[in-house]
């Protein structure tokens, strides 16, 4: 078996005599096939290259380990490396500024919201909500052409009557009924959430 330092020298040599053929030959010593498949050089030199023949590049494989020789600490830091892909990675909040000086802190997600439920705009001013509850009600009654003074009974009623007429199968698929249909039964929906406890 030849030294690490011989196996280079020799591999060099055969590189070049391949580069002046013009053909790429097996890297390991008295093989006469074509190189064709590629393994690293070593757990340092992962982007150069070894080229064999499919017989010495399995054999390569089963000798090849990358943790060899490491120590179980070392072994656990390559580990957490990999998980970023050998990427720096900083901690959340910490304010690095990404692209367009955009900050990714992960409080500024939260700045318009009080602990106390409001609403706040950016610049931490209270602003009032845009929606009452009361208006989907109203909205609702209105889609089965009720006041709010309507009771439950009334609504039920009133449903039974828009449902049997806007059915799809009642009016032959037609698609402005079936819209119709769809606006009726999310109005129901929602009066019976606001009606029963």
């Amino acid at each position: 078996m030849l030294k690490s330092r011989d196996r280079e020298a020799y591999f060099e040599a055969q590189r070049h005599r391949r580069a002046y053929d013009g053909a790429r030959g097996c890297d390991c010593p008295g093989c006469e096939q074509a190189g064709e498949y590629r393994a690293p050089r070593g757990r340092d030199r992962l982007n150069e290259y070894f080229w064999f023949c499919l017989d010495h590049v399995r054999e390569y494989n089963q000798r090849w380990d990358y943790f060899g020789g490491m120590s179980t600490a070392q072994i656990e830091d390559e580990m957490r490396r990999s998980v970023t892909w050998d990427r720096p990675t900083w901690p959340l909040g910490s304010g690095r500024m990404g692209k367009n000086g955009f900050s990714f802190r992960h409080d500024d997600i939260f700045d318009d919201i009080d602990p106390l439920g409001e609403k706040k705009g950016r610049g931490g001013e209270k602003r009032k909500e845009q929606a009452d509850p009361a208006d989907g009600t109203k909205r609702a009654l209105a889609m089965l052409d009720l006041t709010i003074s309507a009771t439950w009974e009334e609504v039920r009623s009133r449903y039974r009557q828009l449902a049997k007429r806007y059915h799809p199968d009642a009016n032959g698929g037609d698609a402005a009924a079936a819209e119709r249909f769809k606006d009726i039964n999310q109005a129901y929906a929602a009066l019976k959430a606001f009606y029963t406890p």
